[in-house]
């Protein structure tokens, strides 16, 4: 017996000598000197403890070019991901599966207007941009190094071009102005209700600093409403599949005014929502560093520069503006020339554009397989639709987009970098057309503000909050709202500034801006916290980006729980509920009973009037119904609470009492103990996972765990899930940072994951947990601080 226990044992030594060996497998030479041609004089790359780059290079240009090789270096593999993905070739890497997105991102057209704008760009941007990508593909040619996930996904790293980053500029762009779906459930709601009565349940857009009314959103024209089914067509329901996008971005960010600031000088804090599950995380940190700039911060890997962080002069930090950029048209095909599409009598020849898909097939000829597709694009944009499900109908559904109409010569986020003023930063958010963001910024001489960055449309028909059926060749689209009237502020007489993606603009706003923005609890417990006297420490801004109490919570759990204690069976429910404070911690029941509760609640005040399917498809959209939902609950009374489907009359309580009761049978189904034992932990987890393996065998060795979290989508410590997929974490901060302009040393921050996207290297996810735990992390800024946690150094030199 004694020789199966040395055979076992060898086979444990083996076993971790393979796992040992992974990260030597999987590494790159960070030490001694590389060659990188192109440069004009040598560049230093030191590395702290986290495998954190700071460049060191003579001018801008070095910097870039540097920037670029050491971005591929640490992800080169996410870049292509991203890339893939983007540009509509995930199918060669999927197979498949992957053949549905391809068509939607080629349809929408990112990497075809990646190509035009990059004709247009001025001769500092292209540089710029210029210096990084050849930087990315002197790493890619030197061949030493390169990923192994390359290997693994049977892949090749590509070289990497301008329109390559424009393309990932413009998906980012995409995804902050995620209004389509709220669209569609809008035209979903009108087909089922009438306009009118559909209209009851729209969005309801609070602004908490608002001292006047929301203005209300003219009224579309009923009679040009026409039926489109869209809940039946395949091709909408990928689009709003893919529309949310895999970098749904979400966010808190605030400044605060030397004033509010134990170090005298304004304080900045930004934790970007994003879907973070995936390693290393969608942040690429770099300290860039010249005789006339330096910059601490992370950007996207792919595109140059910073886009939150701070320099020696300026800190910036950004959320989600959702404005409204973004509208559905109903085009109707010309019947005697279906090859044509009409604008009231005049027909039109469609712009047809030809793609090829490239897909993975192992039966196929050299491992892949082609296939031809034609996009149709109209004056508006693409066709997102085929022919309708009518068998008469010769209505098409076209996007359009502002940023595809507004391309500028210069981008704006690469002067960031060079920003010396809080002046000069809202110059170059000015300049930013691509992405509608909230940039929250500061100076070193005490200036503090915000500002949407952008273009958005004037609507002068239609009101951006149903599909706008075309009649006409009248473009519905006037022009733009100017610049100087885009929402923001200056140094504002509170001594500081912050947006949760709530809706930022006051009653009195002369333009239609968006019916799409967060609920504003979020931005209403910042304004709890922040308008009191005093002032605080950066640990302070630090416990506030964790803050887990639910402001929404506060005002309805004591209404649900006033009802539960009227009934037996649901007592325990309303005594544990009744005794809440109303922070969402991972370890207690009353976050997880109010969850189940209030959204089984919502489905039983909807599905009576909407069915089944239309109520989960609005009720998967957070923003389009929470106000709303509250405000009928505070009221008390109103006829969506009456179940039309029973003789009798019910009101607000009944429905959570029958929520409650659906919630413990299915507890009781499920083997859960008594409801004091329940937590919210058990149910509401982070679970990050490797892109090589995100589920089945290995996924569970390859990723980073999965984590209880406090929180949920209401709390400033942002823990969101999917209304019809509870209660798994889906969107969180994807970074964490507090910078001091008063601390020359060191910025605050902590990712979820970590800077390397190479599996099995040290610094893949190695900030997971202190990122779960909330422990501090810093990036470095001075020379003494750098150098006093450098662990190695590289030198970059000229051929």
């Amino acid at each position: 017996m004694r020789w199966i226990k040395w055979i076992a044992a060898a086979v444990v030594v083996l076993i971790l000598a393979v796992v040992l060996s992974f990260p030597r497998l999987n590494d790159f030479e960070r030490e001694g000197r590389l060659v990188l041609p192109g440069l004009k004089g040598e560049v230093r790359v030191v590395r702290d403890e986290k495998g954190m780059a700071y460049i060191h290079a003579a001018d801008e240009n070095d910097l870039i070019r540097a920037q670029g090789f050491v971005a591929a270096q640490d992800r080169l593999f996410p870049m292509q991901l991203t890339r893939l993905f983007a540009t509509g070739r995930i199918a060669e890497l999927a197979g498949e599966t992957g053949k549905k997105s391809d068509i939607l991102m080629r349809t929408i057209g990112f990497g075809r207007q990646a190509r035009k704008h990059e004709k247009i760009l001025d001769e500092r941007t292209k540089g710029i941009f210029q210096n990084y990508v050849d930087g990315v593909n002197a790493f890619i040619a030197a061949g030493k190094g390169l990923p192994l996930e390359f290997r693994l996904a049977g892949i090749k790293a590509e070289p990497w071009t301008i329109a390559d980053s424009l393309t990932i500029l413009y998906y980012m762009g995409w995804n902050s102005a995620a209004n389509l779906k709220t669209e569609v459930i809008a035209q979903m709601l009108a087909e089922k209700l009438g306009e009118a009565k559909a209209r009851e349940l729209f969005p309801v857009n609070i602004n908490p600093d608002d001292v006047l009314p929301a203005a209300k959103p003219k009224k579309a024209d009923s009679a040009l409403l026409p039926r489109l089914n869209l809940a039946g067509d395949a091709q909408m329901t990928d689009l709003l599949r893919e529309a949310e996008g895999s970098l749904r971005i979400g966010s808190n960010n605030w400044v605060t005014g030397g004033s509010l600031s134990a170090s005298g000088k304004p304080v900045l804090a930004n934790d970007p929502h994003l879907d973070a599950r995936i390693l290393p995380g969608p942040w690429y940190p770099t300290g860039l560093i010249t005789p006339q700039v330096r910059a601490v911060g992370v950007t996207i890997p792919g595109l140059p520069g910073m886009v939150v962080g701070r320099t020696d002069r300026i800190a910036v930090g950004v959320t989600n503006a959702y404005g409204d950029a973004q509208d559905l048209y109903v085009e109707t095909i010309d019947p005697a020339n279906p090859a044509n599409y009409l604008e009231g009598r005049k027909s039109v020849p469609f712009e047809t554009v030809g793609e090829t898909l490239r897909i993975k097939d192992g039966k196929a000829s050299g491992g892949f397989r082609e296939e031809r597709i034609a996009i149709r694009l109209t004056r508006r944009g693409p066709v997102v639709t085929g022919i309708l499900p009518e068998a008469k109908s010769q209505r098409v559904v076209t996007v359009r987009w502002s940023p595809f109409e507004t391309m500028q010569a210069s981008l704006g986020l690469d002067r960031i970098l060079t920003a010396r003023s809080a002046g000069d930063v809202r110059v170059a958010i000015g300049e930013i057309t691509t992405v509608m963001l909230n940039f929250v910024f500061a100076d070193v001489d005490g200036r503090i503000g915000w500002q949407t960055s952008g273009r958005l449309p004037i609507r002068s028909r239609g009101d951006g909050t149903l599909p706008y059926v075309v009649s006409d060749d009248r473009d519905n689209w006037s022009g733009w709202i100017p610049d100087e009237k885009m929402p923001g502020s200056d140094d504002p007489p509170r001594g500081w500034v912050g947006t949760c993606n709530h809706f930022t603009v006051r009653g009195d706003y002369p333009y239609y801006y968006s019916s799409h923005a967060s609920p504003s609890y979020r931005y209403r417990r910042l304004v709890e916290i922040l308008d009191k006297p005093g002032k605080r420490s950066v640990d302070d801004h630090w416990a506030l980006q964790r803050d887990d109490t639910n402001v929404m919570a506060r005002e309805i759990a004591p209404v649900m729980a006033k009802a539960l204690l009227r009934h037996p069976e649901t007592a325990e429910l309303g005594k544990i509920l009744q005794k809440w404070d109303y922070r969402e911690r991972a370890d207690q029941a009353a976050p997880l009973i109010f969850h189940t509760v209030y959204e089984r609640f919502a489905f039983e005040v909807f599905r009576d009037e909407l069915g089944e399917e239309l109520a989960w498809a609005m009720l998967s959209d957070w923003y389009f119904w929470q106000e709303r939902l509250q405000r009928m609950v505070r009221e008390g009374e109103s006829p969506w609470f009456d179940d039309q489907s029973t003789p009798a009359k019910e009101g607000r309580d009944e429905l959570f009492l029958r929520a409650a009761l659906a919630v413990i049978a299915e507890a009781k189904a499920g083997g859960s103990g008594e409801p004091a034992k329940w937590s919210w932990g058990e149910r509401h987890r982070i679970v990050f996972v490797s892109p090589l393996r995100r589920e089945g065998m290995g996924s569970a060795f390859l990723g980073g765990g999965a984590h209880p979290m406090d929180g949920s989508q209401e709390t400033l410590y942002r823990a969101s899930y999917d209304f019809n997929r509870p209660y798994d974490v889906t969107l969180s901060a994807s970074l964490r940072m507090v910078a001091d302009l008063g601390d020359s040393n060191k910025i605050l921050a902590v990712l979820p994951g970590g800077v390397s996207g190479r599996q099995f290297t040290g610094h893949y996810r190695d900030q997971v947990k202190p990122f779960v735990n909330g422990e501090k992390r810093y990036w470095w800024f001075s020379d003494r601080e750098i150098a006093n946690h450098a662990k190695t150094e590289q030198t970059l030199v000229p051929r």
